[in-house]
């Protein structure tokens, strides 16, 4: 038996989310499903050497064929999601809620005269109102608080209310208003029950007509100076707007929707199409997709409706999408003839659906990075990629090593470089570097001079590292000086930065060694020289791997930029008596940049939390001087 499964996804692609996640068989069957605080570091436990496993965790890993997982914003959103999907696929290996314990619902009695609302196990009370279940008893119990604060229902036990309405005391509950029952004394029956409809219609639906009347009654309390009344209506609709906040993937019970999450670059995008039915997340699906063109939000939502409803009979009476498309009205009429009722196509702007939306586009998000790193990692795709760029780039073997660099600046100033490496179409991460730029006139002025450095290097032995670069690796350790050859150079930039590092080529004596740009705009290709750019079509791996490269190399010089700009900022404001590590947080918290520091005034900078007028004055005088004073 092999020791590593043939599924296992690199660690890279699973998130450090909370989540849930399938093991799936051959068929398709789903075999477990569990939760997770962190995707990543709970399956990486599954797939350990299968030999330290569990037996039963063992069995169930080699009998699965894949596994996937969804996001989610919360733990709680987790757990409920876990007990949703458990309950609706069965999964042979799962343990959890298939014990002889049950789980809480918040029920409301309603065939008592006066009824109230409990946390119980029991799913059999005469004419009870249930809502649930909860994953945990807390869960429920935090619910029911934030609920009676607005909808003050009745709490107390049966034998309480019966001692209250005989004696005429209001329960003890009552008493410490915990309960709003015909028992505290407060409101009638009559009153009672309507406010049992009210917390029954809430809790149903979600229903936002009850923030919209709780606000008007706030607003008018206060135009008429009843600033108590006023204070009441606000802490109700608090509570309100909390629970209907409170989880993002339980919509009204009577909802059946299809909702899309959409994430997208300029060649692929990734769709998670959230399945809700009754309410519930009953199903989950996610595709991928290759863009052949350059097509807006709204066309590529067309382009997935048409595709999952062309073949489906299961068409529900709501479609939620991030945008609308601009023939919306007329994809509605062609859903509504295959389900033979109305379907409205909508935005999800506010409340539950909003929240819901939030979660499918970040499930999108990590779809689409799946996506691009298998393709990117996928042996035939990389060959195809190295060969489809040798040929576009007219070069006499593949480049089986790229360099490619940009340049980062702030406003002009802190300028600094980056070189990322990719050999055989993978990232070689432990040999990236990044350069400090000291004094330069443009960009092309810095790439000149960063190639210029680059290149001295090659073929040369390796040697201690000098003061004008810095080497920064993400594997945190320093390696020896670059004296491997690159195949090819590229530039983030059009025509002038190629220019630029061609003379640097020149200059350098290397006339082996290739060279393109790319201008993001529209992804042109330049070679040096060339008065036209070479255009790779927009499905070309060639593309998508220079696109990973240029990207990459942004990443890195951002990256390295940040850190830089930090130590100077903290090595400027250390130097000023009086200032200690926390007021330094301060003042960068306050104003964001010493830039924003430097032009502020005595009075301004005494705004800050612990900064008074003499050292405001030392820190501004300090500034100044410090801009004023010539360098070189």
């Amino acid at each position: 038996m092999a020791d590593v499964l043939p599924y296992k996804p690199r660690t890279g692609e699973i998130p450090t989310d909370p989540g849930v996640y399938r093991f799936r068989d051959a068929e398709g069957r789903v075999l477990y499903v569990g939760k997770a605080k962190n995707l990543r570091q709970r399956l990486s436990n599954y797939f350990a050497p299968l030999r330290t496993l569990h037996e039963r965790t063992r069995r169930m890993v080699t009998t699965a064929a894949s596994v996937e997982w969804t996001v989610v914003a919360t733990d709680v959103d987790s757990l409920q999601l876990e007990y949703m999907w458990i309950k609706e696929f069965d999964p042979p290996f799962n343990v959890r809620y298939k014990d002889d314990k049950s789980y809480p619902f918040m029920a409301i009695t309603l065939a008592d005269e006066a009824p109230r609302v409990i946390v119980t196990r029991n799913r059999k009370i005469p004419g009870a109102r249930y809502f649930g279940p909860y994953p945990k008893v807390w869960a429920v119990h935090d619910t029911i608080d934030l609920m009676i604060k607005a909808f003050p229902i009745r709490t107390c036990s049966d034998a309480s209310y019966r001692r209250a309405m005989q004696t005429g005391r209001p329960c003890f509950p009552g008493q410490i208003g915990k309960c709003g029952g015909p028992c505290s004394m407060t409101v009638t029956i009559e009153e009672h029950r309507a406010m049992v409809d009210d917390f029954i219609a809430f809790m149903a639906g979600g229903d936002e007509r009850f923030t919209r009347d709780l606000t008007k009654r706030m607003q008018a309390a206060s135009a008429a100076m009843d600033y108590e009344a006023a204070a009441k209506y606000r802490d109700k609709l608090a509570s309100i707007e909390a629970v209907l906040g409170k989880s993002a993937l339980v919509l009204p019970a009577d909802e059946d929707a299809d909702l899309f999450g959409v994430a997208e670059d300029e060649l692929s995008a990734a769709v998670h199409h959230f399945v809700i039915r009754g309410g519930r997340v009953r199903g989950v699906r996610s595709l991928a997709i290759d863009k052949e063109l350059d097509i807006a939000r709204g066309e590529l939502i067309d382009q997935v409706l048409q595709r999952v409803y062309g073949d489906s009979t299961d068409i529900p009476r709501r479609v939620l999408v991030p945008v609308l498309p601009e023939d919306a009205a007329e994809l509605e009429l062609w859903l509504r003839d295959r389900r033979g009722r109305r379907v409205e196509i909508a935005v999800a702007q506010r409340g539950q659906r909003a929240e819901l939306m939030r979660t499918a586009t970040l499930n999108a998000q990590q779809a689409l990075l799946r996506h691009k790193t298998r393709r990117t990692s996928d042996y035939v795709a990389r060959t195809q990629a190295l060969t489809d760029l040798q040929e576009a780039l007219g070069m006499s073997e593949a480049p089986l090593r790229i360099e490619c660099f940009d340049i980062s600046h702030l406003g002009g100033t802190n300028v600094v470089a980056s070189m990322v490496v990719f050999e055989d179409g993978l990232p070689r991460k432990d040999q990236y570097r990044s350069f400090n730029i000291a004094e330069t006139t443009d960009d092309t002025d810095s790439m000149y001079q960063v190639l210029t450095r680059r290149l001295a290097r090659v073929d040369s032995a390796p040697e201690p590292e000098d003061e004008g670069d810095s080497e920064v690796m993400e594997a945190g350790k320093r390696k020896p000086r670059f004296a491997y050859k690159p195949q090819l150079l590229i530039v983030d930039g059009g025509q002038p930065q190629v220019q630029a590092a061609a003379r640097a080529l020149r200059d350098s004596g290397r006339t082996d060694i290739a060279l393109c740009g790319i201008a993001k705009r529209l992804e042109e290709i330049w070679l040096p020289g060339d008065d036209f750019p070479v255009i790779l079509p927009r499905t070309s791996e060639a593309l998508y791997l220079v696109q990973r490269l240029r990207d990459e190399a942004h990443r890195f010089a951002i990256t390295h930029q940040r850190r830089r700009r930090r130590r100077d900022i903290n090595s400027v404001l250390s130097e000023i008596p009086g200032l200690g590590e926390s007021r330094i947080k301060a003042l960068l918290r306050h104003f964001g940049s010493v830039t924003a520091l430097r032009s502020a005034t005595v009075d301004q900078i005494s705004e800050v939390s612990g900064i008074g007028p003499t050292l405001a004055s030392s820190i501004r005088t300090h500034l100044v001087g410090e801009q004023a004073t010539p360098t070189g």
